[in-house]
């Protein structure tokens, strides 16, 4: 769908506002699918009625799981909802400020975007976060999940790679490859199900550590193979990666295009990072990163991206300064990083995340650097902190303290 059909739904000044801040940013859909949601929301937000209550605590209840309104990176739709809200949301004031608490979040996010703020087409709105109420979030109830055949439990209960293991714990030791479906012969199923609980018994790590030879090379950990229940962090799958080789994107004045190495065999993935205003090109080549190695891979501008770089944000916006976040000195491509503690750093992420269960749209927004700069992930329902890791000790920016992590 064209750029102009998808403003079509907006107000003159509106478009003119959208256009010229989504310039080189990637901001108008990265395929079809996302082009769809794109027009979906577009026809929300035009329709929105800023003055109704109901329609305010239905898109605040919304935004309480999303960065951004289509895929990881602001679009369109982020931009008009933001030009939209502004004339209510510079009205608002304690104690109506806090009834919105995911709009004011995701309003104060889009207003500090480089991108928005240059324009200076609305003024930006302070917000007094330091005296906002805590916020209560209530775990969904986990869904029923349907009762599987003995024989497709034994499938998919086999990890496709071997793991690594932790520094403070051993790795979760997959079940044997061997393993066969349980024979449905309703005479012989009792004995047939015997034999199969028995073989599917963990092994010892010393018998699997002879066929160890996993398609990544730095020791990635093999995927975990649901998505149900509530979003966890352990199901984002992060490693350690090497910018091998970097440049413009020829389309977008605003991207770059890297070459990085996550120690897989199939050779470096392209990743396309809108860091061209943030971080100079002499600054990315041959640093060593993290990267977000599971979610979809998307077309950004003609180029399509198998990961995201995860960077570091100032407190104060972008404008204050983005640094990536770095592994310990010393760390190889394909490491794997992890969260701290007993509950995650065993846990093994998905082979993809699932644009739909919006998994990492929940998971971004706690995620942080605490005051000794280290990246942590904070468990919004109980305050836990669970500081982002490597088998040789933790991850962090050079210098940001309170940045945001995405």
């Amino acid at each position: 769908m064209s750029t102009s059909n998808l403003l079509s739904k907006l107000s003159a000044s509106l478009q003119e506002f959208v256009r010229t801040a989504a310039r080189d940013n990637a901001a108008f859909g990265n395929a079809d699918q996302e082009s769809a949601e794109l027009s979906e929301w577009l026809s929300k937000v035009s329709s929105l009625k800023i003055s109704n209550s109901a329609d305010l605590k239905h898109l605040d209840e919304t935004l309480s799981s999303k960065t951004y309104l289509v895929g990881t990176s602001p679009t369109v739709a982020d931009i008009s909802l933001y030009g939209t809200l502004h004339a209510s949301v510079a009205k608002l004031s304690p104690p109506k400020t806090y009834a919105y608490p995911s709009i004011i979040r995701y309003f104060d996010h889009l207003q500090n975007l480089l991108s928005v703020r240059s324009l200076h087409t609305f003024p930006a709105v302070s917000f007094d976060f330091e005296n906002a109420p805590k916020i209560e979030r209530l775990a969904e109830a986990p869904k029923e999940k349907k009762k599987d055949k003995p024989a497709k439990e034994a499938t998919q209960s086999i990890p496709t790679s071997a793991s690594s293991p932790a520094p403070t714990a051993p790795p979760v030791v997959p079940l044997p490859s061997e393993a066969k479906p349980a024979n449905s012969d309703p005479v012989n199923s009792d004995q047939k199900a015997g034999k199969k609980e028995k073989k599917e018994k963990p092994v010892k790590k010393d018998a699997l550590a002879p066929a160890n030879n996993n398609k990544s090379k730095g020791g990635a950990p093999p995927p975990a193979t649901s998505d149900s229940g509530d979003p966890l962090p352990s199901m984002i799958d992060l490693r350690v990666g090497k910018i091998v080789q970097v440049a413009r994107h020829p389309d977008a004045d605003g991207l770059y295009v890297e070459q990085i190495d996550i120690g897989e065999e199939t050779g470096p993935r392209t990743v396309v990072s809108g860091l061209v205003n943030y971080i100079p090109i002499e600054q990315m080549q041959d640093r060593t990163i993290i990267v977000v190695a599971n979610l979809k891979p998307a077309n950004m501008r003609g180029i399509k991206s198998f990961a995201m770089v995860l960077c570091a944000s100032s407190k104060e916006g972008k404008d204050g300064g983005i640094e990536f976040v770095e592994p310990p000195p010393g760390s190889k491509p394909g490491e794997r990083v992890f969260f701290e503690g007993e509950k995650y750093q065993d846990a093994l992420p998905l082979p993809q995340l699932n644009p739909k269960k919006k998994i990492w749209e929940a998971i971004q927004p706690s995620f942080t650097t605490l005051q000794n700069r280290d990246a942590a992930w904070v468990d919004a329902a109980t305050g836990s902190v669970h500081r982002i890791i490597t088998k040789d000790g933790v991850c962090a920016p050079r210098s940001l303290v309170g940045a945001s992590l995405s």
